[in-house]
């Protein structure tokens, strides 16, 4: 396994299938200097999450919020043990916060990988809502498409934009919640936002802007050719 690393200033990529566990996706740490998670990953990798936040000289017990972005299990696995032993607060859009506390719709079987339920404490219900984080304003943006309730987010940061846009990529399976006319806008709509880095759910940093511009503008492609 790779080592948790810096990606820009107070952004830190502390999971993923090549730093945590093979089924989890990319998770990234937000250290401002309230600590906040995008995504969990898959469950089983958060006594690996939490070392690996301590390595980076950061203490987890600053956790304050974990903003889900979609209701996968490969994203979600961890959120209740979180919860439990740090007290944070959980952030999904409302459309997935129901799957969320349930576990219907989380495909954690698909994973063989048993899903705990937690308490959704905030529910995005706007088309953009703002989550403050110390000096920083996260932007939160609905992009349906992958899920009902997917959520992109954004910040601007020490002059870049930086967008956490987990699993642009797809796939996008109706029998897994997705709708391709739904993400088709959701893409133009992130292409409009000109981030400088991109950091994605499964596939890595994308950096400087014209790279962030094409890695969208390919999937964006491949939705309109189906």
């Amino acid at each position: 396994m790779g080592k948790p690393f810096r990606v820009w200033r107070d952004v830190y990529a502390v999971g993923g299938s090549e730093i945590s566990h093979p089924y989890d996706c990319s998770i990234y740490l937000i250290a401002a200097p309230e600590l906040v998670l995008i995504d969990s990953g898959a469950g089983r990798s958060f006594p690996d999450l939490v070392r690996n936040i301590k390595s980076l000289g950061f203490d987890p017990q600053k956790l304050t919020t974990i903003i889900a972005t979609h209701a996968h299990i490969d994203h979600i696995g961890a959120l209740r043990r979180f919860q439990e032993e740090f007290g944070v607060q959980i952030v999904a859009h409302e459309l997935d916060a129901d799957a969320l506390e349930t576990g219907r719709g989380t495909f954690a079987e698909l994973y063989d990988i048993p899903y705990e339920p937690c308490k959704v404490d905030v529910r995005v219900d706007k088309p953009e809502q703002e989550l403050s984080c110390g000096p920083y304003q996260l932007k939160l943006v609905h992009i349906p498409g992958h899920t009902p309730g997917s959520i992109a987010v954004y910040v601007d940061m020490q002059g870049k934009r930086v967008l956490f846009g987990q699993d642009l990529h797809g796939p996008y399976y109706p029998e897994w919640g997705a709708d391709v006319a739904q993400a088709e806008l959701s893409l133009q709509k992130l292409l409009k936002l000109n981030a400088d880095i991109l950091c994605e759910g499964h596939f890595g940093i994308y950096q400087p802007a014209k790279e962030v511009k094409r890695y969208i503008e390919r999937y964006l492609l491949a939705l309109e050719m189906l």
